[in-house]
């Protein structure tokens, strides 16, 4: 018995197909799935082929210990949006590995500082990579001081001049929020914060490629993420020299309608008031029923990221839930009869213990009972309904 997620392969697939042909619509260039993490619930071997499939030229992994699996599928090239550094010892044989796998020319690195790129100027061999730049989410990259003063470094010319780095663009990753500091280019209104900041980027990129002088010029080619198709469209007309690559994996693969998580009911304990139950001996509600279902901390159950709570609304309920918590009470993500129900206690790693109030009809051993959960946290141990 499991903790199953079923597909509805056709609505997931046209929902793919119609992301995809979107994308490309808008951007006039083909879609980047990005692959990465748990592969969001579905598994980054399942999705690789998904994305051969849709005829992806380029799928997008989030570090180097990604790329050997999916890289085993097709022929595409593989974009690592984790920075590249020489720093990481941890990643460093990682990056050797691929430097000596047949794949290694299909794998095109995140480079974030002049530090890691000149290391691979100066250094052995012959690599593909971006720059990528520092957006109003001040993770990683350059400024654009810090990016002009890369692209004029003599080291940087040699190193292309060499082919020990081939640039393959700039890499812009935006926020999910609107840019709260971005203001319009001077002269120009070209649509939403994100479109401003976008622009901004591609107008500097544009202007210092297309004057390029030496060998093996960086591609004029702008890499982004979290635009919708308008603001994708808005920015393609308004630097129109430049390729837009954008990258795509929640709004790609996470069809909701098409997806569908479950838990098996494994046990059921009608049980009468008082009755101690589970590994810290908590009672439930009068005559309640306990059932045992498929599901735990192993699958992702029970887990969840810091809210946002961007609004008085959310902050309310998140004030609520904690309330709750430390009372000891947590709605599990199970649904029974349209309603979501209690846990008795945290999840076990493979199972969780839930009840039901008297008077609500009880599930059979071997029934199903929904859950809603996010995926990039899931785990399945079966994926029903795709070939």
């Amino acid at each position: 018995m499991a903790f199953a997620l079923t597909v509805d392969a056709q609505r997931w697939r046209d929902h793919q197909d119609a992301v995809s042909s979107s994308v490309a619509r808008a951007s006039g260039a083909p879609l980047v799935p990005v692959i990465k993490g748990n592969g969001y619930g579905l598994g980054q071997s399942l999705l690789t082929r998904e994305a051969v499939r849709l005829g992806a030229d380029t799928v997008a992994v989030g570090t180097v210990f990604e790329v050997a699996e999916v890289a085993a599928t097709g022929t595409h090239d593989i974009v690592v949006l984790e920075p590249f550094d020489p720093r990481d010892s941890f990643a460093r044989d990682a990056w050797w590995q691929v430097g000596q796998a047949l794949h290694s020319g299909r794998v095109i690195r995140t480079v974030s500082s002049l530090e890691s790129l000149l290391a691979l100027a100066e250094g052995p061999g012959s690599v593909r990579l971006l720059l990528e730049a520092q957006t109003s989410m001040h993770r990683f990259g350059m400024d654009e001081a810090e990016l002009l003063r890369a692209l004029a470094d003599p080291r940087v010319h040699e190193g292309l001049a060499r082919g020990r780095i081939f640039i393959e663009g700039l890499s812009v990753h935006l926020p999910i929020a609107p840019p709260a500091d971005e203001t319009e280019p001077k002269g120009v209104t070209v649509g939403t914060a994100k479109v401003c900041e976008v622009v901004r980027w591609a107008g500097l990129w544009w202007a210092e490629t297309d004057v390029w002088s030496g060998h093996n010029s960086p591609e004029s080619r702008v890499w982004v993420s979290h635009l919708d198709d308008a603001e994708l469209a808005a920015v393609a007309a308004a630097v129109p020299d430049v390729t837009l690559r954008l990258r795509s994996g929640t709004r790609l693969w996470l069809d909701r309608s098409a997806l569908h998580a479950a838990g098996t009911v494994l046990a059921v304990h009608p049980l009468p008031t008082g009755t101690h139950v589970g590994y810290r001996q908590r009672t439930g509600p009068k005559d309640g029923t306990l059932v045992v279902v498929s599901g735990g901390t192993a699958h992702g159950i029970g887990l969840s990221a810091p809210t946002p709570a961007a609004s008085v609304r959310q902050r309310v309920v998140t004030a609520g839930t904690g309330a709750l918590d430390a009372a000891g009470r947590a709605l599990s993500p199970f649904r029974w009869q349209g309603k979501q129900r209690w846990f008795a206690e945290p999840p076990h790693q493979h199972v969780s213990m839930i009840w039901l109030p008297a008077g609500v009809v009880v599930p059979a051993v071997g029934d199903r009972l929904d859950a809603d959960v996010r995926f990039t946290t899931s785990r399945f141990d079966a994926i029903l309904g795709l070939d």
